[in-house]
């Protein structure tokens, strides 16, 4: 006897979009309750977000609160769910972080094995910001993690999970 299983992807550009609108809200109410970037500047990290979440280049992305002195105050990390289709769709919210207008927000994309040199070229022109490596440690080993949302269209998600003091 033999059994074959065959894979196939429920969800369109569309409910990426819709999911990736969700995730862009999180980052605007991030930006204006910290006060660490401009909402301007939430809308450019999500734009070249949603390009790579298009392209099937993104695998996560964690947002941090760094104080003046470095010290991390808060973190979020977005996590594609693109095969599962078993995440709920929550609304955005409950990101009301700590104001912190001398510190600065630290944003460390993670990308699929599919985000090669050549997907590299052609996405970089179309990017409103400038990306370059990390080493940054985004364990957030000095801070508690806490349940966070999920957000999903058909069978593409976020999982979203929050860490705090």
């Amino acid at each position: 006897m033999s059994q074959t299983a065959t894979r196939t992807e429920t969800y369109s550009v569309a409910d990426i979009e819709t999911v990736m609108r969700r995730v862009k809200m999180d980052l605007m109410m991030i930006a204006s309750s910290t006060g660490a970037a401009t909402e301007e500047r939430a809308k450019e990290w999500a734009h070249d977000i949603d390009l790579l979440a298009k392209g099937g280049y993104l695998k996560s992305v964690d947002v941090t609160i760094l104080s003046g002195d470095k010290k991390e105050l808060k973190a979020t990390c977005f996590t594609i769910d693109a095969e599962s289709g078993t995440l709920s769709n929550e609304r955005p919210g409950d990101s009301l972080w700590p104001r912190c207008p001398e510190g600065r927000l630290r944003i460390v994309l993670s990308y699929t094995h599919h985000y090669d040199s050549a997907a590299e070229e052609k996405l970089t022109p179309k990017f409103k910001r400038t990306w370059s490596p990390s080493t940054a440690d985004i364990s957030h080993a000095s801070l508690a993690s806490k349940p966070g949302r999920e957000y999903s269209s058909n069978g593409y998600g976020v999982q979203r999970k929050d860490f705090g003091q």
